[in-house]
């Protein structure tokens, strides 16, 4: 049987709205195409974590305070996080994870809190603490050179500035700042954005384009992964794009 490793950090502090949800997807949608994914975890004071070893890195949402009480622990694996990125490891990051791995987060007392510095992206929130960017999303982006809606909940004070290459252009809803016409932030092995939900139930697509991507760099020749039968989530897709309009 293939294998895959997913490393999932600090799941017990980055897991607003069931973002761990995203791990059983990925290993459910491996799982139906022969493909054991096994799941390591990265907490605060491991300092063994070898993040090169991984085909996947994971990082969910959080709020201001388990952020702080992170991010030392995240600048300490700085260099290590960089080589894994730099040897083509596929980075998922929501909300906080986002927020993270940019060059700072500011929350709304005015506090910085030092990211990872690995992308141009850094966020600000406002002062105001009930000014946040609430409600449905759907956002569009490209998978494997077509147009695909991709579905989440956004809630997040932060507005992310600077980002280079967004994640997909917004139809509904707000986006990296107040009625953005952007989203997240992408490259061939990064998806960042702010899509809580969790994200991959309601994208199966967008699970598969990151098993995609993972398989084709473990063997060496493009794979295509086979087919699920994703009627269920379709048919719910189709009803959530029709209440929103888009």
């Amino acid at each position: 049987m293939e294998k895959l490793k997913l490393l999932h950090m600090y799941p017990n502090m980055l897991d607003l709205y069931g973002d761990s949800g995203n791990v059983e997807i990925l290993s459910y949608r491996c799982r139906e195409r022969g493909i054991e994914l096994e799941v390591s975890t990265h907490m605060i004071g491991d300092r063994e974590t070898d993040f090169t070893q991984f085909d996947i890195i994971y990082l969910g949402g959080g709020a201001d305070f388990e952020q702080q009480l992170l991010a030392e622990d995240l600048l300490s694996c700085k260099d290590k996080i960089a080589a894994a990125y730099n040897a083509g490891s596929f980075f998922l990051m929501i909300c906080g994870g986002y927020q993270l791995m940019g060059q700072y987060y500011k929350d709304s007392n005015g506090e910085k809190i030092p990211g990872l510095g690995l992308f141009d992206y850094y966020t600000s929130a406002s002062t105001d603490k009930r000014c946040r960017c609430i409600g449905n999303i759907v956002v569009e982006t490209e998978i494997d050179g077509e147009k695909y809606k991709v579905i989440g909940f956004e809630n997040h004070g932060g507005q992310t500035v600077n980002v280079k290459s967004p994640f997909g252009k917004v139809l509904y809803g707000n986006g990296n700042e107040f009625e953005s016409s952007a989203e997240g932030y992408t490259e061939e092995n990064v998806i960042a954005t702010y899509l809580h939900g969790p994200l991959l139930s309601k994208n199966p697509k967008l699970s598969d384009r990151i098993i995609s991507y993972c398989m084709t760099v473990r063997q060496g020749v493009k794979y295509l992964p086979k087919p699920l039968n994703d009627k269920l989530e379709n048919d719910c897709r189709k009803q959530l794009f029709e209440r929103l309009g888009v």
